[in-house]
């Protein structure tokens, strides 16, 4: 980092918008986000001295040839082409360096929404090379009050060149106008310069800060759960297998036929398909002829079809393409056994608070379900914690806490992010942050929430509403967004919609567990409080028929100096989501990764 450097905020955000840092001398770094150029005064041509007034005695040569040029071009044309050379001779004798001009340019370093202005005179660098969109710029000058009328109410007039990173204007993607979200997913390395997107990111940064004050105000230690686990407290089926196997198969098999390699040949079909689409929005955005507009939709057309048939051909080939993992032996891969990507880091925690209190986890889950959800993809991030001694109403306690705090916080420390997101998002993000900060929660019993549910006549649900069915995530979010328009904890879930460690109810039937909903989001935290009875675990175990094997020291905790805990994960993507504005998970995280694709 240049150390005399300084980020744009410290000027822009000062109470008086920086006009108490005017004379100073700074160093300004950023991106150009947008700019013009202006020219100079020019002194009076001499083409432009009427007839009638007579030519200045020190007129030169070059500029009586000059003025007389259209005369010269037309006794050239009456002789032909032989007088060509000629012409570009005396052309050249009389061309002139590009008239002076001054570049205006709006930068920004990413530190906060606004941008600075910066004035660059021409005999510092050529205009062609810092006017476009994305180059980068280091500038050494003096803070001014604007020489020019505009918005700006301050500007950097630029005295020396410290650096310049070119742009290639026909390869950079955000070169054109305003990109849709959906079509930036395929530049992520480049849609941080995005005002949207930067906004996205430090909006992101508040609550990833904010949790962890959280945590160290009440006293939590933060321990760090392994990625690469043997164990899933969720049960999930969907796990990401870690293994080294796979390569030392593939080695072993026979080389591929021109059928086999479908798979290579419908890759290459679906990145063509990418390219069109980009190609297709292209001309759109360039308003391009219709013909030529349709010429691609057709062509587009063709090669999803292609794409289709190349999709059956390769299901049909499934069983014979694919390494099945019981071929596998375990017992020579790097771990000995079979090891998975983490689904929850909940029963790890579990080992630190049965010896320190109250501990929490912040980082990566994965989840190999193949979801098209806008809300669900297989690397998400998750604030994970247990709390020794305590019940599901403890838990449920800290998560209202924890959700009151962290919108709180946002709205503390990103109101100029917040501004710009409602007015280029959602105009509704500020009130509903505010609502969840300051407003109170429903709660209510899973059996409560099938009764409700049951009530509806406006709308017809996809599964009949009887008490035993799974609450979708559709069913929850009509309770949240329709119903009690406000967050809701539904608690008491039946027991066969929740992992085999969560504590089961005197009826039973039910266990410990809840969900806590909020409007647009959906399910943001899904907690519980743990089975702390050997017996009652034991019994689980084998009637959910896992492995004894594997929960092995799980099981330990409970014959070992067991107590009551409880605990909950939030799913921190979703609550970026939510105070965002946006509607696609996506377009929250740095780097997304989703089925089907994955592209840096």
């Amino acid at each position: 980092m240049d150390s005399s450097r300084i980020i744009l905020k410290t000027i822009l955000n000062r109470s008086d918008n920086g006009l108490g840092m005017v004379g100073e001398r700074l160093v300004i770094g950023g991106w150009v986000k947008s700019s013009k150029e202006l020219r100079k005064e020019e002194p009076l041509k001499t083409s432009d001295v009427p007839l009638n007034v007579a030519t200045p005695t020190d007129v030169t040569c070059v500029e009586l040839i000059q003025s007389r040029m259209p005369f010269f071009r037309s006794i050239m044309k009456v002789f032909g082409g032989h007088s060509y050379n000629i012409r570009d001779k005396l052309e050249s004798i009389v061309a002139k360096p590009p008239p002076p001009s001054v570049s205006v340019l709006q930068i920004s370093d990413g530190s906060c929404v606004r941008s600075l202005q910066i004035v660059v005179d021409s005999s510092l660098v050529p205009p062609s090379h810092i006017m476009l969109t994305g180059t980068c710029i280091l500038v050494e000058g003096i803070l001014q009050q604007p020489s020019l009328q505009g918005k700006h109410i301050i500007e950097l007039k630029a005295e020396k060149i410290l650096h310049v990173g070119m742009v290639d204007h026909a390869k950079y993607p955000l070169s054109k106008k305003r990109i849709p979200l959906d079509s930036l997913r395929d530049h992520a390395h480049f849609r941080p310069r995005t005002t949207t997107v930067a906004s996205v990111m430090r909006i992101r940064n508040a609550l990833n800060h904010a949790t962890h004050t959280f945590f160290h105000n009440k006293g939590f230690l933060n321990v760090q759960v392994p990625i690469i686990t043997t164990t899933d407290s969720e049960g999930s089926s969907q796990k990401f297998h870690v293994t080294t196997l796979l390569g030392q198969t593939m080695k072993k098999e026979k080389p591929a036929s021109m059928e086999d390699r479908a798979g290579d040949s419908l890759q290459s079909v679906k990145v063509s398909i990418a390219e069109k689409n980009r190609q297709i929005e292209e001309l759109k955005r360039t308003d391009s002829n219709e013909e030529a507009l349709a010429a691609a939709l057709q062509d587009l057309r063709k090669t999803n079809e292609l794409a289709l048939q190349l999709e059956a051909r390769e299901k049909s080939k499934a069983d014979h393409t694919y390494v099945k993992t019981d071929k596998l032996k375990f017992s020579e891969d790097y771990f000995s056994c079979q090891t998975y990507l983490t689904v929850s880091g909940r029963l790890h925690l579990e080992s630190y608070a049965s010896a320190l209190g109250d501990v929490y986890s912040f980082g990566p889950r994965f989840h190999a379900e193949r979801s098209e959800s806008k809300k669900f993809l297989p690397e998400i991030n998750m604030v994970e914690l247990e709390m020794a001694f305590s019940q599901l109403e403890d838990a449920m306690n800290c998560a209202n806490d924890l959700l009151k705090f962290l919108c709180a916080w946002v709205l503390e420390h990103c109101s100029e992010d917040l501004e710009f997101m409602s007015k280029r998002v959602d105009n509704t993000i500020v009130d509903r942050l505010q609502s969840l900060a300051s407003g109170s929660f429903d709660k209510i019993s899973y059996a409560e929430a099938i009764n409700v549910l049951k009530k509806v006549t406006a709308k017809k649900f996809d599964v009949n509403i009887e008490h035993g069915i799974p609450l979708s995530e559709e069913l929850q979010c009509y309770i949240a967004d329709e119903i009690y328009k406000r967050p809701v904890i539904i608690y008491n879930y039946p027991k066969n919609h929740k992992p085999f460690n969560v504590r089961v109810n005197d009826d039973g039937k039910t266990v410990a567990a809840f969900d806590l909903i909020v409007p647009k989001a959906g399910t943001l935290i899904r907690g519980s409080q743990t089975e702390e009875r050997f017996n009652m675990l034991e019994s689980r175990i084998k009637e959910l028929s896992l492995s004894k094997d594997q929960y092995w020291w799980y099981m330990d905790l409970r014959r070992h100096g067991t107590a009551k805990n409880s605990g909950f994960s939030l799913v921190f993507d979703l609550l970026v989501l939510s105070a965002t504005g946006l509607n696609d998970v996506r377009d929250v995280i740095p780097f997304p990764r989703s089925f089907g694709k994955i592209s840096n």
